[in-house]
């Protein structure tokens, strides 16, 4: 590719030296540059890519984009001045790798809760109704047989590019993304072109970034305000945000709810442990998912389904065999009988849902426990309410460690504490040590007893003082309750 290939239609404030080769690789990273590269100099949260660029060039790069002002000018090396190197970047990779977000339907879903669930879903279905399909996600990235890893909810945009481009070289029709706000403020889908985008809800989450519930909506709404005016909007209506996301958009506009009006009704008719008996605009679905927040994300899916024109009745049946997502209230039964449900709940909002489903299925008759942490270096205003929505929800709560990164994980804990009501005092205890914690509950409940494990749920590991230990919640209670009850 040609460099006036490469510039097309990005918005340049100043452009000086000069390139007249091929275009190498697209670089965000300096230590990834090789000879002939382009680096892309960005003004990142943590690091800023300006204070790289004499490091990118050593190592060979002959484009520079960069914001800021800079001095090391050598020759035979193009360097372009732009207003916003993160959505110039954006804009670069959409003319370097062929504009690939145009070529099949590309699905995004936002919100607080339910991401992950919702592309979950929807990729097993496509997968399922023949369609292979690519899934960008907190938990992996699909590329219909193929999986990866991935660290971020919305990967940088050289990244998605690359797997759109997979996708489209091999034919695919749609690629289903988890949209988070961190990736919308950072312009980590900077020239994506959405098919359809689709709501969740919203609550408070993530104020040590945004630092205002405010400033966490916008953010939100930004991935709405930016649709085209071919793309479809999908919201759900029974969140009180849920008309704020849609109402600068261009998109065409869709809605979902199960309480108010809408354009696709869901409700509940059953809800067991063992899964739900939905009605889906007056067409019954059994799932093996549970709670009404999983009866929200099914009506999303299902809404998506039927706006991207797949037959209702295929539709129906595939989401009818849907599997719990990892992590995802994914149960087990222990020897001993306890029910135990490992959750990724890790917002207020999200661990009420979760025991209110409990609660909602449970006889009475047992004790439902609940062991949750927070997140150290992370939003510590939600730590008094994730305590208080336990306290208030449970039989007995065990206040222990999430991933404390590098915080005390005593004084996460006493964070969390300020937010138990007195009333409440006798039911909780405090075991820092996660695995002990585990434990402890399994060691001290009966046979039928309910535990929810909070927090982790997908994730495989505990971060501590810098650094990642293995640890998976539900094959760490399992591996105990073969120990305790052998």
């Amino acid at each position: 590719m040609n460099i006036s290939e490469l510039l097309h239609n990005i918005p340049i404030l100043q452009q000086q030296g000069s390139f007249t080769g091929g275009v190498g690789e697209i670089q965000m990273d300096s230590r990834k540059v090789s000879k002939g590269d382009v680096f892309v100099a960005i003004s990142g949260p943590q690091e800023d890519g300006h204070d790289f660029i004499t490091s990118a060039l050593d190592k060979g790069a002959q484009v520079i984009f960069h914001e800021k002002e800079i001095k090391d000018f050598r020759e035979n090396v193009l360097y372009i001045q732009v207003k916003n190197s993160a959505k110039s970047l954006g804009l670069i990779c959409k003319n370097y790798f062929g504009d690939p977000s145009s070529q099949l339907n590309l699905i995004g879903i936002t919100g607080t809760n339910g991401k992950t669930t919702t592309a979950s879903l929807l990729y097993q279905t496509a997968e399922s109704l023949g369609y292979p399909s690519v899934l960008i996600s907190t938990i992996n990235i699909r590329i219909h047989q193929k999986t990866l890893s991935t660290k971020n909810t919305t990967p940088d945009i050289i990244s998605i590019n690359k797997i759109l481009k997979e996708a489209v070289d091999s034919g695919f029709e749609y690629a289903f993304m988890e949209v988070s706000s961190h990736g919308i403020e950072q312009e980590r889908i900077s020239g994506l072109e959405f098919k359809v985008a689709g709501f969740t809800n919203i609550s408070h989450e993530h104020l040590d970034y945004h630092k205002t519930f405010k400033s966490y909506i916008i953010a939100k709404k930004k991935f709405f305000d930016e649709l085209s005016k071919d793309a479809i909007a999908i919201t759900n209506m029974d969140d009180k945000n849920g008309v704020v996301m849609l109402q600068n958009s261009k998109a065409l506009k869709k809605s979902y709810a199960l309480k108010s009006v809408a354009d696709y009704q869901g409700k509940i008719l059953e809800n067991r442990f063992n899964g739900m008996l939905l009605l889906l605009n007056q067409k019954e679905l059994w799932t093996q998912l549970v709670g009404k927040f999983n009866a929200y994300n099914l009506l999303l899916a299902y809404s998506i389904g039927l706006e991207l024109g797949w037959d209702e009745e295929e539709l129906l049946v595939s989401l009818s065999k849907l599997q719990k997502v990892k992590g995802r209230f994914e149960s087990y039964i222990s020897p001993s009988g306890q029910i135990i449900i490992v959750d990724y709940a890790h917002t207020p909002d999200a661990l009420e849902n979760v025991m209110s489903t409990v609660n909602e299925t449970r006889t009475k008759n047992e004790t439902f426990w609940v062991l949750v942490g927070c997140g150290g270096n992370r939003d510590a205003q939600k730590r008094p309410k994730m305590a208080k929505v336990a306290c208030r929800l449970a039989d007995r709560v065990v206040l222990t460690s999430d991933n404390p990164r590098n915080e005390d994980p005593n004084k996460i804990i006493e964070d969390m504490e300020s937010g138990i009501e007195p009333q409440f005092f006798s039911k909780y205890s405090k075991i820092p040590d996660r695995q002990e914690a585990i434990k402890n509950v399994l060691a001290n409940s009966h046979s039928g007893d309910i535990i929810l494990i909070a927090g982790k749920g997908h994730e495989n590991y505990q971060e501590i003082k810098g650094e990642r230990f293995y640890f998976d919640d539900m094959e760490i209670t399992k591996s105990l309750t073969q120990k305790i009850f052998k």
